[in-house]
């Protein structure tokens, strides 16, 4: 038996493309048979008003009817499904069911053309049931859940009846199992009741026989607590008696104690007596050593005093020769302050620097970069370093003073990696800090009268530190003598 004609259907078979109207779009290695189902299902002119439902489908016939179209999403391709449909097409069928089984409905309600192609689907997969659907024949085994589902897809002449009858089966159903649930329900209860009954009995005979065990133990108690008070009542006759001995005891100690302090009293008067006897000792002792001091001291002035008046007397000159004069010898020539000048050593001589460093505990700070930009300025800073560092440890050696060799850090990303040489202490500035300050704390650290020499061409540098007692000298000293090593 044919569809049901619906006026979408005639709209759908009225389009230019006959197969998109009957749903069964042909694709490569389909047979005939889609085409020709699609062709039974087709829409006829003519036919009166479409049958409707008075209410919603049941939900079961829903969920039916929803999981039968996403499992036809197999055979459709991506232009004969809706293009509400499309972007279900690629999942599974259960995510189809559960993301788009709103908008599957509503495709199978209002495109005749999809729900023609699920038709055909459900023709193909249960063909004895949609046969019988067809016959207006209802299978007797046949769940009402499926035959609605059918009939709704199907849509045969009285679909609407068969929808309804297997709403109401399907209710008369769960209304049967709610029953009979009921009734396990009740039977449930019933078995439970009676095993309540019974654990409360045995509660009872448990209790009961509880009850009486404590009213033994309670009788128990009360003997056991007439045998205490018993005990509590000569325990408090004995403890009276101890009372009394007790005071007995303490006015016996407090007569010992009222001696012992008066013994206490009477060494602590001899203890005052005796002292007073060592001090008037001590004092006599010192006044006697005081005696004899002053004696000593009197003697002494007097003998002091004779010597003088005898060199009065005697008025002797002071002595003008020395023993050290009698000895005959070349006697050298004064110096005059030409010769002095003469002598003097020119402020870039290296000998300078080196007079200086043989000063006791000679200290030698060192403006690094002040030092290697005006000697070599044209090398990298790594072999800038190097080079003057190499020529410190010499001269450190050679001298025995110390050198500390200062370089301005307040630009480093990161610690340098270098090893200083043996006998030169090698120092950065913090960042945020310049090697001019490091400097000057490093000539404040010093202790007043130790000779420390700095070497920078910085005229504020030099200021400064000669304020603190260091002594300036310029690079170009220090570059000559390093040129001697």
């Amino acid at each position: 038996m044919g569809a049901v004609p619906d006026p979408r259907d005639q709209d759908a078979a009225g389009s230019a493309d006959p197969e998109a109207a009957a749903g069964s779009a042909v694709r490569p290695g389909d047979g005939d048979g889609r085409t020709e189902q699609a062709e039974e299902l087709a829409p006829q002119s003519g036919t009166p008003q479409p049958e409707e439902l008075d209410g919603p489908l049941p939900e079961k016939v829903r969920h039916r009817v929803i999981a039968v179209a996403g499992e036809a999403f197999a055979g459709l391709t991506m232009a004969e499904l809706p293009a509400a449909l499309r972007q279900f097409a690629r999942f599974t069928p259960s995510r189809r069911v559960r993301f788009g089984g709103s908008a599957m409905a509503a495709a199978l309600e209002n495109d005749t053309g999809f729900r023609l192609r699920v038709a055909a689907r459900l023709r193909a997969d249960q063909p004895e049931l949609a046969t019988a659907l067809e016959n207006d024949v209802v299978p007797a085994a046949a769940d009402p859940v499926d035959v609605a589902m059918a009939a709704y897809v199907l849509r045969p002449p009285g679909w609407t009846k068969l929808v309804s009858a297997a709403g109401e089966e399907a209710h008369r159903l769960q209304a049967e199992r709610a029953g009979e649930e009921r009734e396990r329900e009740l039977v449930r209860l019933r078995e439970e009741l009676a095993q309540v009954r019974t654990a409360a009995r045995r509660d009872t005979d448990r209790m009961r026989a509880e009850l009486e065990a404590a009213r033994k133990e309670g009788e128990s108690a009360h003997r056991r607590l007439r045998s205490a008070q018993s005990d509590v009542r000569r325990g408090e006759a004995a403890l009276r008696k101890l009372r009394a001995e007790f005071d007995v005891a303490r006015a016996e100690a407090a007569t010992a104690r009222a001696a012992a302090d008066s013994e206490a009293r009477r060494l602590r008067a001899r203890l005052g007596e005796a002292e007073t006897a060592l001090e008037a000792g001590r004092k006599a002792a010192r006044e006697g050593r005081s005696i004899e001091d002053m004696r000593l001291r009197l003697l002494l002035d007097t003998v002091l005093e004779a010597a003088q008046g005898l060199r009065r007397e005697l008025a002797l000159p002071p002595v003008q020769l020395r023993p050290a004069e009698t000895v005959e010898a070349v006697v050298p020539g004064g110096m005059t302050p030409g010769d002095v000048a003469q002598r003097a050593l020119a402020e870039d001589d290296p000998a300078l620097l080196d007079q200086l460093l043989a000063l006791p505990q000679a200290h030698v700070v060192v403006d690094g970069y002040n030092v290697t930009k005006s000697g070599y300025p044209t090398m990298p800073l790594e072999k800038q370093r190097t080079r003057l560092l190499g020529g410190l440890a010499v001269l450190a050696a050679q001298s025995g003073a110390e050198m500390t060799c200062v370089f301005d850090g307040a630009e480093l990303a990161a610690p340098v990696l270098l090893t200083p040489p043996r006998g030169v202490r090698v120092l950065f500035s913090k960042p945020g800090r310049t090697a001019d300050d490091l400097i000057r704390q490093l000539v404040r650290a010093e202790p007043p009268g130790r000779p420390v020499m700095v070497v920078s061409a910085d005229r504020e540098v030099a200021d400064g530190v000669a304020r603190f007692g260091a002594r300036p000298i310029a690079p170009a000293l220090l570059l000559r003598r390093l040129a001697r090593t």
